[in-house]
């Protein structure tokens, strides 16, 4: 069993935020698998794919409460932190950025260290992907909860296609392949480099 979390804030307020591009990820990952969500066993939403090997799951307590009903959905399907994969927004990164990782800390987004208290491990696979552009970053806590302007809007869309493309590779060919393949930064142009130096 493989549990891809996507992390937002719930509600129509935020729904259209940077800090929800987590949220974007899955549902985009569902449209594609013709996954439905129906509530969970905690403060969660979830689809199931029909085999019944992978859960698409949105947390719908707020982000900095993200890690409780992750351990709870976790309990309830009875995995381990190796078989999750948890899709955040990552101001450090440039919009256009896909970053894999098998582990590491929160980098300073309460999300994920809320995660990372919960299941008191840093050891689980995440998808970090970038939303900064060249507008002001600061206040941070300003800018991931406004949406993207309409000229950011064409990344915004290609990202999240190649978001999907790489977790579907993820679940089929596990993190380090991931890694060395979708680990890049697409420019303004489509151009793609791949910086698997940074992996």
């Amino acid at each position: 069993m493989r549990i891809i979390i996507g992390l937002g804030n719930p509600g129509p307020r935020f729904a259209k935020t940077r800090h929800n591009f987590g949220y974007w990820v899955v549902d985009a990952l569902a449209a594609s698998r013709g996954v439905s969500y129906s509530p969970g066993k905690g403060d969660y939403v979830m689809g199931i794919q029909e085999a019944g090997d992978v859960v698409l799951l949105k947390p719908t307590a707020f982000m900095n409460e993200s890690g409780i009903p992750i351990r709870e959905a976790m309990a309830f399907f009875q995995t381990v932190p190796e078989d999750i994969l948890v899709v955040f927004d990552d101001i450090d990164l440039p919009l256009g950025t896909l970053r894999f990782r098998p582990g590491g800390g929160a980098g300073g987004h309460k999300g994920m260290s809320s995660i990372i208290y919960h299941l008191e491990t840093e050891d689980f696979p995440r998808l970090r992907v970038g939303i900064a552009t060249d507008a002001p970053l600061r206040p941070s806590e300003q800018y991931v909860l406004e949406p993207f302007r309409p000229r950011d809007e064409a990344m915004v869309s290609v990202i999240l296609s190649q978001a999907v493309e790489g977790i579907n590779h993820f679940l089929e060919h596990g993190i380090e392949d991931t890694m060395a393949r979708f680990n890049m930064h697409l420019t303004e142009t489509g151009e793609e480099e791949r910086k698997a130096q940074l992996n």
